[in-house]
């Protein structure tokens, strides 16, 4: 069987940044269109807070190299139960996100190819191709998504370093097109900077990922900490600047009905041909995302099943280490979300399950930053660092998840919860079961 470590250093950074840096960002400005310039401070606020759970993944995957993520990690703490219900939320959380994921990525594409969004279920139809493209290049085993990752995380990058230039240089010219004077004259209230700096930690989603994609990762007690920090940082300023100049760029009212923020910002300045370059570039960047993020939702029910938590067929793999039935399943559910939104905006879609798969990913969070301060109290974390360091991020990357997971609103919450509530009939069944037929522990 081929050796499932595939992925080296900069396989692993672009895992990160490429599941961060994915559709979230070309399409999150018109989602925080009605929040205006406090949305700004939610990009700034939602950096923070991910670089302090960024903090606590990276200590979690130094001290434990060779567990599975927050699965284990929850586990450790709490017992299985609650690492389960963790584990549940988040693979849930991940084929319900791609749905947003592969509905932002050919939205941009329907900058290019109009036909999409105009004619009735071929945004439907196009998103189903990718979402099973996608898988089946995860099938071929996880060295292959790694270089799609490398190559598609360079070329997202281009288009948001060129608006980011952009910004810079018209600042730099003193150009009227850019309303920095709203800057100085904005009123910022706190419940819109709250509501934005959720819908923000959409893009910011995958921060994890190298951890999450251990069994897979070469020297994973030096990589995925490296990968995990350094990922998030470059994708944190890279956020910030790019989408202010969008919002001072664009007036709220169109800037809430564009179907390519980015692509719409630029236009006026190089032309509709350079806006349609940017829509390629951020459709690529979306895809590249989908493909990661794919090879996450195959991962988690395959630690799961690994852990006897989870239906023994899912811990199998190919020749090529892939976890076949974990990545057919979850396309196929991932598939139905597609399906049974396809009668609403592109933007209605993105926007509904971003805050869905947030609040259920910030569960998970919140639980992993708690497992770190509860394992440590336990004497069963080992650290490198000051003690006192670890503790004040750790509770504030807590603090920072609890925050943001009120901010999701009601709606989203109370899915989220609903989402979380189906794990315990799902455990006590595999657990019954496995009482009843204690072989089906033994996993491949």
């Amino acid at each position: 069987m081929t050796n499932t470590k595939q992925l080296g250093f900069w396989m692993c950074l672009a895992l990160v940044i490429g599941n961060m840096i994915g559709s979230g960002v070309f399409l999150l400005p018109a989602s925080l269109a009605p929040y205006g310039l406090n949305s700004v401070m939610g990009w700034v606020l939602t950096a923070i807070g991910s670089l302090l759970l960024a903090s606590v993944f990276s200590v979690l995957s130094r001290a434990f190299p060779n567990e599975h993520g927050p699965y284990a990690y929850t586990r450790m703490a709490f017992g299985d139960l609650t690492g389960f219900i963790a584990a549940w939320g988040y693979w849930v959380a991940v084929w319900v996100g791609n749905a947003a994921v592969a509905t932002a990525a050919v939205s941009y594409l329907s900058n290019l190819m109009p036909w999409i969004s105009e004619m009735p279920g071929a945004s439907t139809a196009v998103t189903l191709l990718f979402v099973w493209l996608f898988t089946a290049v995860n099938l071929r085993g996880a060295r292959e998504t790694g270089a799609v990752q490398i190559l598609t995380t360079i070329l997202k990058l281009l288009p948001l370093l060129a608006v980011a230039g952009l910004g810079i240089f018209l600042i730099s010219t003193g150009d009227t097109r850019l309303d920095t004077a709203a800057l100085q004259n904005h009123t910022f209230t706190w419940d819109a900077v709250t509501a934005s700096a959720t819908l923000t930690l959409w893009a910011f989603l995958g921060l994890e990922s190298a951890a999450v994609a251990t069994e897979k990762v070469i020297n994973p007690e030096r990589n995925i900490p490296r990968a995990t920090l350094w990922g998030t940082l470059i994708a944190a300023a890279v956020y910030v600047v790019s989408c202010t100049v969008v919002i001072l760029l664009i007036p709220s009212d169109q800037l809430a009905g564009s179907n390519a923020p980015f692509a719409d910002a630029i236009a006026p300045f190089w032309g509709t041909g350079a806006g349609h370059w940017l829509a390629l570039f951020a459709a690529i960047s979306g895809l590249g995302a989908l493909s990661g993020w794919i090879l996450v939702q195959g991962e988690m029910p395959y630690q799961m099943a690994k852990a006897g938590v989870f239906p023994k067929a899912f811990a199998k793999t190919n020749a090529r280490g892939a976890p076949v039935v974990g990545l057919l399943v979850s396309g196929v559910l991932l598939s139905i979300v597609v399906l049974t939104n396809g009668g609403k905006s592109m933007v209605q879609i993105f926007t509904f399950l971003l805050l869905i798969s947030t609040s259920a990913t910030l569960v998970m969070y919140l639980l992993c930053a708690l497992a770190a301060l509860w394992l440590h109290a336990r004497g069963r974390l080992p650290l490198k660092g000051s003690v006192a360091v670890f503790v004040t991020i750790s509770v504030l990357a807590a603090v920072y998840a609890l925050w943001a997971l009120l901010g999701a609103g009601k709606e989203a919450v109370l899915w989220g919860f609903v989402l979380l509530s189906c794990a315990v009939p799902v455990y006590y069944t595999m657990r019954w079961h496995h009482q009843k037929n204690p072989e089906t522990l033994n996993t491949p």
